[in-house]
């Protein structure tokens, strides 16, 4: 049963997230645009960034799913594929003009057409990915 809970409960938590983004800031909770305006971008402010710490947050969350739900999880790749695979995304990124969590869940949700047309690329694109290659 925690395999069907433990996903819905993830995505419950990204939509509250992406919600409450919006809400609060006017902002969309997508993830590459996020990512890029707190490393590259000037900032007159002394402290963090929102999108800095929404990025802290990122990664808090995922140590603690690793350490309270998946402390036996191991990955069993070398670290150049994963280099050249998050470099791929990182260009698909900019190449779509967003990712997957600012088109798939945002740009949906506001029944965007054009994240509505990426989305199905991302899809369509993993999927002929991991037949591919398993």
């Amino acid at each position: 049963m925690s395999t069907f809970i433990i996903p819905f409960i993830g995505g419950l938590l990204i939509g509250l997230a992406a919600i409450l983004l919006m809400i609060a800031n006017g902002r969309i909770a997508g993830i590459s645009g996020i990512f890029s305006h707190a490393l590259f971008a000037k900032s007159d402010n002394k402290g963090l960034s929102w999108q800095m710490v929404f990025i802290i947050g990122l990664l808090i969350g995922g140590g603690l799913y690793r350490i309270i739900v998946q402390p036996d999880l191991s990955v069993q790749v070398s670290v150049m594929p994963l280099i050249i695979a998050g470099l791929l995304v990182g260009f698909g990124s900019v190449l779509g003009s967003g990712c997957t969590s600012g088109h798939g869940i945002c740009g949906i949700g506001r029944l965007s057409k054009r994240s509505i047309v990426a989305t199905c690329v991302f899809m369509l694109s993993g999927i002929v990915t991991a037949t591919l290659v398993h």
